[in-house]
């Protein structure tokens, strides 16, 4: 049986990865323009004494893709947009404020304190000072690149620009509501600190919180609650609550110590430095998936009703570690079926009621609105979140893949569970959630990976289960299993993962070509040279344009007249010559034998009256 689920898994998963690479290189060919298409992300644009940021990506590009650059759009550090502007120009001003004293007296060089007010501090030059301060400003910028072709956009992003592979760092450009712009100038060597910091610290939040699940999840149960608190034994023993207790419990328990973790998960991967919604939302999903792997169910497993196992687990060698888990694995399946039940059935439920949003939104309209834009944003659902239900949904595959040949009676459970989320996840992202952005299926290599590690570990599972039976001897026989596994997934992860990591340059010839047969005489220029501006300075632009102009843009106003037909214009008309539109209309014979003539003269007439200010 572990042999016919690897094979059916693999056969599955084969199958399931040609088709949403397919899928994928479908929609990139099928989609309409967008500005990510033909835009680069340029990171770690080392800094110039004698040009400017603008001025130096220009000259770059402009050098090395000479036929294929267009423009680009210089994103300085945009946290706090205005702040960053005002400092600037404080700084600017202080700066022409010391070289014109300098200038005027170039024997007495001027000086100033950094401390407060100038009162105190380290003496420094001041023009040397503010100088460095501006330059740290202006190097603390990312550069989108737009090009003339998705061609040229598909070579300078997966290419390496200069012989250095830490500076002008170039990457796909996400699409612009997918951009995080907190994140897009920290530094290369910042970036590497800081995940350096986030994985020890997510390392330390991993395998401490098994210390106050382990403690839960042994109380949880009669025997040390009793033993805890003695004096409530009188009530546990009633027959329901004694029910509740062992069946329900210790997963509701676990649920809530959960419920604050994705919101601490996507603060970590934010504190990374990822430039897109998307990629944040990955990696938070794998954060969740493997905190989830560790702690609910290696966590529940070992502890629980086998905490009596644990001081052992901690003490023998990492052979025999299997084989504990292994004789865990039967004994917790209760526990597991309510987890699925509590968690799993209810949070689907939960999730087409959708209570709390509504209990939100209610306090909303009580205390907070005050306009119908604040009751939209009072009724905005948001959007569904990857970075938690996804993984979710993976750990009952990996509950699926290890019970299926330990424990069989589990599977109609997560069967059911399946069958209610397909169907209620696909109305809830039809017709409930906004979508913040497209990845084009950019998940799926991530889906792919962690069933893969639930197969293996559902093997090496097994093989530990087995090997304190009588059936030992057919352990050997296991072994092959994960070997092929990870043979599978090398073979998937090599002819059909650069379908969701690279472009290829055909695809992208073939959409310019197409592009420009259809539209010759495109101005690409005007479509790209605002699509990467800051929200902030976008909603600038919008509230500072001119009235005027924009009336000016609007469509032609029709303005309603008396006159009740134009046959009695003296004067023929400029568009029409001799003829009125009435007269058209009214000099057409409609007898059967010139039909089709007296057709082709009203089409012609129609359309010219739809392009005249006045009908």
């Amino acid at each position: 049986m572990a042999y016919a689920f690897t094979f059916w898994t693999c056969y599955v998963l084969k199958r399931e990865y040609e088709i949403v690479a397919a899928m994928r290189l479908h929609f990139l060919a099928s989609e309409h323009r967008q500005p990510d298409q033909f835009t680069v992300l340029v990171r770690n644009v080392p800094p110039d004494p004698d040009e400017s940021v603008t001025q130096l990506v220009e000259h770059f590009f402009l050098v090395n893709h000479p036929d294929h650059y267009l423009t680009h759009q210089v994103v300085s550090n945009a946290n706090k947009p205005s702040e960053l502007v005002n400092k600037k120009k404080k700084m600017q001003n202080w700066l022409d404020f010391y070289e014109l004293k300098y200038s005027r007296n170039p024997s007495q060089k001027p000086s100033m304190k950094t401390g407060f007010l100038g009162l105190w501090g380290e003496t420094v030059d001041p023009i040397d000072f503010y100088t460095s301060k501006i330059e740290t400003l202006k190097k603390e910028a990312t550069a989108f690149v737009s090009f003339k072709t998705r061609w040229g956009a598909a070579v300078c992003a997966q290419t390496q620009q200069t012989r250095n592979p830490t500076l002008w760092l170039t990457d796909w450009a996400p699409e612009p509501r997918d951009v995080y712009w907190d994140n897009l100038a920290i530094p290369f060597v910042s970036l590497t600190i800081r995940r350096l910091i986030i994985f020890v610290a997510y390392f330390f939040l991993t395998f401490f919180f098994m210390i106050p699940i382990a403690i839960v999840q042994s109380l949880a149960n009669i025997e040390g609650i009793e033993k805890a608190l003695p004096f409530l034994k009188p009530i546990i023993e009633v027959k329901v609550i004694k029910s509740f207790i062992q069946g329900f419990l210790p997963g509701i328990a676990l649920k809530i110590f959960l419920i604050f973790l994705p919101d601490i998960l996507m603060l970590m991967s934010k504190s990374e430095g990822f430039i897109s919604r998307a990629a944040l939302g990955r990696r938070s999903a794998t954060r969740y998936y493997i905190f989830q792997f560790i702690n609910v169910f290696l966590g529940s497993i070992i502890t629980g009703t086998a905490f009596q196992q644990l001081d052992n687990f901690m003490h023998q060698s990492a052979n025999d570690i299997p084989k504990t888990i292994g004789i865990s694995i039967p004994m917790k399946a209760m526990f597991f079926i309510t987890y699925i039940m509590v968690d799993g059935w209810a949070g689907v439920a939960g999730e087409i009621l959708r209570l709390k949003p509504l209990i939100v939104y209610h306090l909303k309209i009580f205390f907070l609105v005050k306009t119908v834009n604040d009751r939209e944003e009072a009724m905005d659902p948001g959007a569904i979140g990857f970075n938690t239900g996804e993984p979710q949904i993976q750990l009952y595959f990996l509950l699926g893949l290890v019970y299926a040949v330990v424990a069989p009676f589990l599977l109609p459970f997560i069967i059911v569970f399946f069958a209610l989320a397909f169907v209620v996840y696909i109305h809830q992202v039809i017709n409930v959630y906004n979508q913040e952005y497209e990845s084009a299926a950019a998940f799926w290599p991530d889906v792919h990976g962690r069933i893969i590690t639930a197969l293996i570990v559902s093997q090496l599972l097994l093989m530990g289960l087995l090997s304190t039976k009588e059936a030992a001897q057919s352990t050997p026989l296991l072994i092959t299993l994960p070997i092929l596994t990870i043979w599978f997934h090398r073979f998937c992860k090599g002819r059909y993962e650069p379908a969701f990591v690279r472009y290829p340059l055909q695809e992208a010839m073939m959409k310019d070509t197409l592009e420009r047969a259809r539209e010759p005489n495109l101005n690409l220029k005007s479509f790209l040279q605002i699509a990467y501006i800051h929200p902030v300075f976008k909603e600038v632009q919008e509230s500072e344009s001119d009235p005027a102009s924009e009336e000016s843009d609007q469509e032609p106003v029709l303005i309603p007249t008396k006159r009740q037909s134009r046959m009695n214009t003296l004067l023929p008309s400029k568009h029409s010559g001799s003829m009125t539109s009435l007269g058209c209309i009214q000099s057409l014979d409609f007898s059967r034998p010139h039909q089709s003539k007296c057709i082709q003269r009203l089409d012609a007439t129609v359309a010219w009256c739809h392009s005249c200010t006045v009908v």
